[in-house]
């Protein structure tokens, strides 16, 4: 199949309330064929010194298909980026307030990571709610 990413783009007023900032290089619509399939949203999480970079894909209807640790740039707390781990956030909605060591298993070793992802992806969920009840996306 062939896929595009389309822009997404928000109005100055909306993204200011927004947990998380929706640019022009961060959230796109997944198409095909003018249909669409679903989103990709681009992030960033901070482990225990520094940054690491992660992908969160959504069906059409703004669940979690998919989440992939792109790069991770530290020697410790990598477990972060297993397939196992991350199916944790599979299936879950806009609707959802994840807890780290509730919702989504802790990690040991990777505690601030796992906990920055979580976050991260929970701050994420909000503001596509907020976004899908402005009836923006």
């Amino acid at each position: 199949e062939t896929f595009t990413k389309q822009t997404v783009t928000i109005s100055n007023e909306i993204n200011e309330a927004l947990p998380i900032k929706i640019t022009e290089t961060n959230f796109f619509k997944i198409n095909s064929n003018d249909i669409l399939l679903g989103y990709y949203y681009l992030g960033h999480a901070y482990g225990k010194a520094d940054y690491f970079d992660f992908i969160v894909i959504f069906d059409k209807d703004l669940i979690v298909s998919k989440v992939k640790i792109l790069v991770y740039r530290e020697d410790h707390g990598s477990e972060v980026g297993s397939k196992r781990w991350l199916k944790q956030f599979i299936g879950k909605s806009t609707t959802m307030d994840l807890k780290y060591q509730k919702d989504i298993a802790a990690i040991s070793g990777a505690t601030i990571s796992a906990k920055s992802m979580t976050n991260e992806v929970n701050k994420l969920l909000k503001t596509l709610e907020i976004l899908n009840t402005k009836q923006q996306l």
